[in-house]
């Protein structure tokens, strides 16, 4: 352990920007659901009738987990912790991963081992670093509840599910550290284990049952299998089990100490997964950028396609409930009309509305983590190689953004393709070309969110990752949440995905559509000249 607190101080220099931007940011969102429910919804009636609707809706259950109480507290709760809870595990993983296994595919810890520094030395710093990133998360979310006026112990009890929740992933992410060779990988690990942490307190979720009064759910088995759905069931501002705390508290300390064994049993900048040899000869599709660009993505891109694929069936798997459950004006329905665009829609078309606009932040998400590729390549010396060969600087950054792109639209097809063969299953009539052109409809927001990371690439290249993430978070926090935030209008546009009509909620609107391509391009190409003037930054 020699040298740890040196490290430890070390990492807190790197972050000390993007921490910061995580805790605050998360923090700032949810002051702004604070304040929106308490305009919302300003009495326990109106309170207990947008719950009664959601705790007899599945859907609704699966994505935002289970009610708990009537007062303001428990609402904001209901609507707002399944988020956070998603946003302190994402920030843990991506700590510890950037701090053990990015620092051995770059070098870094080969360097940092050379001289007085323990074996164990970096991987402890990391999750020291990501669990006092938990606790700071945590504390940060009480303070903001506190403010607000709500109860202590639910505060109490909401910032401390964050902060046990965070150290998980953070335990979890440490162990794909000692798995995977490449950071891209341990990353796909870690966040994937956040994706199916998320589905499986879902489902547990919506298999709850009410208790007599229906405002509140008992959470189904499955729930209790899940990290993030342990946060859940401590049940802030409800009747808190403090008790089940203890569960990720146990969870993380076998994942730290599974971590520092496997760790002991590798070499520095080797997994425990080998590489696999790869054949003698290449493709001829590797002789340009383009198919070498493919080649580097292809895994992720599989991935993310069969993600959405499965995301998409379960989300059309829910359709035929919605109509019983929102037959009604209620404040569950107002809540779908508002997502998907406040046209007054049918509830079904509300619905599929506003999980397009879900399908759209996912290929976003894929479009910005395939852009970033440019930049790891430049770092790791790669891009110089290429380069250095007949191929010019513009044609080697579309080759990426190709990939970027007809991965993104592939993602969106798959959802369509998975909700709609799902709708279909289940009795519903909304049908599969519906949904798929609806989910076709989201491309050009996720395009202007590709330009912007080019533009960044080109501009900024050091600080390209943080940016990037930011910049969607913005577009989610500004776009799909906008109204329940109770943002300005102006603020709203600021978000691509609330120019993107919310098919089949919204009507066909070819005019923003193609401005937003227009937007795309134009970055795009920004980026492009930016990075043909400047140097390779390493």
């Amino acid at each position: 352990m020699s040298g740890t607190l040196r490290l430890l101080r070390l990492a807190l220099r790197r972050d000390r920007v993007q921490l910061p931007v995580w805790i605050l940011a998360s923090a700032a969102v949810l002051a702004a659901g604070v304040a929106a429910v308490v305009d919302e919804f300003p009495d326990a009636r109106g309170r207990a009738d947008a719950l009664r609707v959601a705790a007899g809706s599945p859907a609704v259950l699966l994505m935002r987990g289970t009610p708990v109480g009537t007062g303001p507290g428990a609402l904001v709760s209901f609507r707002n912790l399944a988020f956070t809870l998603v946003l302190v595990a994402l920030m843990s993983t991506f700590a510890v991963v950037r701090h053990t296994r990015q620092d051995e595919e770059t070098g870094r810890a080969e360097l940092v081992r050379a001289g007085a520094v323990g074996r164990r030395a970096p991987l402890a710093a990391a999750l020291l670093l990501a669990g006092a990133a938990g606790l700071l998360f945590g504390l940060a979310t009480t303070g903001t509840l506190l403010a607000t006026g709500l109860p202590a112990a639910g505060s109490v009890a909401f910032g401390a599910a964050c902060a046990v929740t965070g150290w998980v992933f953070a335990g979890l992410a440490a162990v794909a550290a000692q798995v995977f060779r490449s950071s891209r990988a341990a990353n796909a690990c870690a966040a994937s284990a956040v994706g199916v942490a998320f589905l499986v307190r879902g489902v547990g979720d919506a298999l709850g049952d009410p208790v007599p009064g229906g405002v509140t759910v008992a959470s189904g088995w499955p729930s209790w299998l899940s990290p993030l759905g342990w946060g859940m069931l401590v049940r802030p501002f409800g009747a808190e089990r403090w008790w089940v705390l203890a569960l990720p508290v146990v969870c993380a300390a076998l994942a730290v100490t599974s971590a520092f064994l496997l760790a002991t049993r590798r070499d520095l900048g080797t997994g425990l997964v080998p590489d696999r040899p790869g054949p003698t000869t290449a493709s001829r599709a590797l002789l340009g950028p383009f198919g070498l660009a493919w080649r580097m993505n292809r895994a992720t891109t599989i991935g993310w396609v069969l993600g959405a694929a499965a995301f998409g069936v379960g989300i059309g798997s829910l359709g035929g409930t919605v109509t019983d459950a929102f037959g009604g004006d209620n404040g569950v329905a107002d809540l779908l009309d508002r997502l998907a665009g406040g046209g007054g829609a049918a509830p079904v078309d509300a619905y599929y509305g506003a999980m397009m606009n879900v399908f759209g932040v996912l290929a976003a998400a894929f479009a910005v983590q395939a852009l970033l590729r440019l930049r790891s390549e430049e770092s790791g010396g790669a891009a110089e190689a290429v380069l250095s060969a007949a191929v010019g600087r513009t044609r080697w950054v579309a080759a990426h953004v190709a990939c970027a792109v007809g991965g993104a639209a592939v993602v969106l097809l798959a959802a369509g393709v998975g909700a709609g063969s799902a709708d279909r299953a289940s009795g519903g009539d909304t049908g599969v070309p519906t949904l798929v052109w609806a989910a076709l409809s989201q491309l050009p927001g996720a395009l202007v969110v590709a330009g912007f990371v080019v533009l960044v690439f080109g501009g900024l290249p050091r600080a390209v990752a943080a940016v990037a993430w930011a910049g969607l978070a913005v577009s989610i926090a500004c776009g799909l949440l906008g109204d329940l935030f109770g943002l300005p209008q102006a603020v709203r546009d600021v978000s691509p995905f609330s120019h993107v009509p919310a098919l089949p909620a919204g009507h066909d609107a070819a005019l923003p559509l193609a401005a937003l391509v227009a937007v795309a391009a134009v970055l795009t190409a920004l980026g492009m000249g930016l990075f043909r003037r400047r140097d390779l930054v390493p």
